[in-house]
């Protein structure tokens, strides 16, 4: 599955893992050495975040069922915690600078299989 930017384009993600279950959203990317720019992981629900035990920073794009972006978060460094996105279904992280900017809050995204 991939992520596209609806109003660019933009591919955001390549290949998404899937985090759907308590302990793959429980786990997440802890422990990892690191995120290849073309990854992400796609956690389901999921209104916040941390990066405890994380030893890299993250961009974190929060969005509802139909794909609405509620909330951005870049360059999250480890043992940090997001704020609790009302609304948010879904939270794709990427590796820390994959989104420089180029998504904003009212952007809608689409999962393509």
């Amino acid at each position: 599955m991939k992520c596209v930017l609806k109003r660019t384009g933009e591919t955001l993600a390549q290949e998404i893992e899937m985090a759907n279950s308590y302990w793959t959203r429980l786990k997440g990317l802890m422990f990892r050495r690191g995120l290849a720019p073309e990854k992400g992981l796609l956690l389901d629900p999921c209104p916040q975040i941390h990066t405890c035990f994380m030893r890299f920073a993250i961009d974190a794009v929060f969005f509802d069922k139909n794909g609405r972006v509620l909330y951005v978060a870049e360059q999250m460094k480890p043992w940090r915690f997001s704020r609790f996105v009302r609304g948010s279904r879904y939270t794709l992280e990427l590796a820390g600078g994959t989104l420089a900017g180029r998504v904003k809050s009212g952007d809608e995204v689409a999962l393509i299989k």
